[in-house]
């Protein structure tokens, strides 16, 4: 076999392959000889029949195999001993002449093809010594603790009954019978009955609640108001409804009083009890915020401080990953962000953000790699078992569906490979904490 290069042109290589019609011959003949000793050929004592007539027989056949092996074979051959690692599948590209591939098949002509390797990119990973970086951390507070308990309990709101008469206010519960009608035609999904709503809660299309208010028990109204234009209901989005309303019920909000017997309903011996819990809430929720946030600064920083070759196999493949998301929101509200820009703007933006993914990935996949990050197969396991949970009653399902599928196995390892990395990195920059407010540190950093 002579492999030959052909191309050096940033991460692709490429190379020509021959291999000489001796050498197809000679692995033809092996190939027939294992026929010869195992097949029953009509005419001929076991093992006897000549290669000659096998090979008119089955050397077609027999020869399609060999080629493919020889390609996987040769393929494996230049990998090594270029020492290359590459990004995506190699791409062939086989003689267009049909006379040189019959040659080929019969192994009376040498067989010929170039392969194209689009390989990894080398990563000078160096020193993280001169990196800092802020982690911004807010306190749990009490009245943060006050607010979520209020929280709580407005999810559990109890109502009780106006007086005859008594008016609708916000943050009064209705309980309602409506129709709705475009153009005047009950509209399908436009009718309830018994339907609880709480003034001002936004639940309902706009403008519906707020003609609502001053209503009594048994007051009959028509509210009239227009669908938004991006409403999930396609065939309703920005059209014009009229409602009949008839107000069945007036109900006010009790006080709330959050005191022993209030953290008693919820299984805590005690107020403090409660209080000390949602305290341990917020603070996992204000660390995993935190954690985020530093994240986020911390690729930043990486994607500033690392420039290389990306290889154009796996940004393309990631861009088209972004890009049917985007098409899909596209078709399903109507809108996506940006919409303002066109389409060109739109493919120029997601493709520095694919770009980015696969920076990011190859150096923290790099980074790992000579730090010697792992995953374990528990923390593998407890991902797939805190996946199956999301899916109440299908948990067998979902675990046979990650046991038997290695791609969707492997999606599941990424971002906890990603977080060890993260974690490792951390102990290796300077962090220094910076105290923020609660909004800020929820804040959005795209905003």
């Amino acid at each position: 076999m002579q492999v030959t290069q052909t191309l050096s042109e940033g991460l692709k290589r490429g190379f020509k392959v021959v291999v000489p019609a001796g050498d197809l011959a000679a692995k033809l003949d092996t190939q027939l000889a294992e026929v010869r000793a195992k097949a029953q050929i009509k005419g001929f004592r076991p093992g006897k029949a000549p290669l000659s007539h096998l090979r008119k027989v089955y050397g077609k056949g027999i020869m399609g195999d060999v080629l493919q092996n020889t390609v996987t074979e040769a393929n494996r051959q230049i990998l090594e001993e270029n020492k290359l690692r590459i990004a995506s599948e190699p791409k062939l590209d086989f003689p267009e002449d049909a006379a040189e591939i019959e040659k080929a098949l019969e192994a009376t002509g040498d067989f010929s093809y170039v392969v194209t390797f689009e390989t990894l990119p080398t990563i000078e990973i160096g020193s993280f010594d001169d990196v800092a970086l802020e982690r911004p951390v807010a306190p749990v507070s009490d009245e943060d603790i006050q607010k979520s308990l209020l929280q709580l309990a407005e999810r559990a709101q109890e109502f009780e009954a106006k007086p005859e008469g008594g008016a609708l206010e916000k943050g009064d519960k209705a309980t309602l019978d409506f129709e709705g009608k475009l153009d005047g035609v009950p509209f399908e999904g436009g009718t309830g009955g018994d339907v609880d709503l709480v003034i001002g809660s936004g639940s309902f299309i706009p403008g519906f609640e707020e003609q609502l208010e001053g209503a009594v028990k048994g007051e009959k109204r028509l509210v009239k108001t227009r669908f938004p234009e991006d409403y999930s209901a396609k065939n309703l989005a920005g059209k014009e409804a009229e409602f009949d309303v008839t107000v069945k019920e007036v109900a006010a909000p009790k006080p709330i009083e959050i005191d022993e017997e209030f953290a008693k309903k919820y299984g805590f011996d005690s107020l403090e009890a409660l209080r000390e819990a949602v305290k341990g809430n917020l603070e996992a929720d204000f660390d995993k915020a935190s954690r985020e946030k530093f994240k986020r600064a911390l690729l930043d920083a990486l994607d500033v401080r690392y420039k290389f070759d990306l290889p154009s196999s796996l940004v393309d493949q990631e861009f088209e990953g972004i890009w049917r998301e985007v098409e899909k929101e596209r078709a399903q509200t109507g809108k996506v962000d940006g919409a303002e820009k066109s389409e060109d703007e739109l493919r120029t933006e997601y493709r520095g953000i694919a770009e980015r993914r696969v920076r990011l990935g190859l150096l923290l996949a790099e980074i790992g790699q000579k730090a010697g990050v792992t995953v374990e197969d528990k923390d593998l396991s407890e991902a797939v078992v805190e996946r199956a949970r999301q899916f109440p009653g299908q948990e067998k399902q979902v675990w046979d569906f990650y046991r038997n599928n290695e791609q969707a196995l492997a999606q599941l390892r990424a971002p906890l490979y990603e977080e060890r990395v993260v974690a490792y990195l951390a102990r290796l920059v300077k962090i220094t904490e910076k105290t923020v407010t609660r909004e800020e540190l929820f804040a959005d950093d795209d905003a």
